[in-house]
């Protein structure tokens, strides 16, 4: 799970070792040049598209890695965006669909791009230097840390169906299982969720997430 998230982000590329608030800020102008321009300018549109791979070459991250994170990406935006051209039978919102696939592609790589030449506790601290919400940041901390833990769970039931269920069976079957093991992770992450709390704030957690390069 580690190596899922942040795989290279302890690399030692040039994009690695530039400043942590330069390649935040990076990351958010590309987005913002992104969504300001219009579809009619497409040329420019590729040429963002090529720096933004570019960036991703000179961090050395393999494309067979963002071939993979953009095949589980891209289905899903184009379903949601499609949604519009539905909307409207297909007759317009053609445009306004293709500018959400642009931007969304560009937003979703420049963010893959920066929390791999920056590990992710290091863009938590430099979130916070930039005065964003405490919040903010200790839900995205918490959001890290217990992603692991979640991964785990699943594991766990996904051994424990398979010692439960020595065949395939049916379709039908299958899709039950899964809506039941879904239920029961969402029951069981409720439950652990309450424990952390309740360790948490007997050991005196005040809500800042606190690091060791900001003590």
């Amino acid at each position: 799970m580690a190596d899922y998230i942040d795989r290279y982000g302890r690399s030692r590329s040039l994009c690695h070792r530039l400043p942590a608030l330069a390649k935040l800020v990076m990351a958010i102008t590309v987005v913002l040049v992104g969504v300001s321009i219009p579809v009619e300018l497409w040329p420019l549109q590729g040429v963002l598209m090529g720096i933004v791979f570019m960036g991703h070459s000179l961090a050395r991250i393999p494309m067979s890695y963002l071939v993979r994170r953009l095949a589980l990406f891209l289905p899903m935006l184009f379903l949601i965006s499609l949604a519009l051209p539905a909307s409207q039978g297909f007759s317009s919102g053609w445009p306004i669909m293709i500018r959400i696939l642009f931007r969304s592609t560009v937003a979703f790589l420049s963010v893959l791009w920066l929390i791999n030449v920056m590990p992710f506790d290091q863009l938590l601290v430099t979130m916070g230097r930039l005065f964003v919400p405490k919040v903010f940041i200790a839900t995205l901390a918490f959001m890290y840390r217990y992603a692991f833990v979640l991964w785990d769970e699943i594991e766990t039931m996904k051994v424990a169906r398979r010692a439960r269920t020595f065949s395939g069976g049916s379709l039908l079957f299958r899709w039950k299982t899964l809506a039941q093991m879904i239920g029961m992770l969402l029951v069981r992450a409720m439950t652990r969720a309450e424990r952390v709390h309740g360790a948490m704030c007997a050991r005196g957690w005040d809500g800042t997430v606190r690091s060791i390069d900001t003590e």
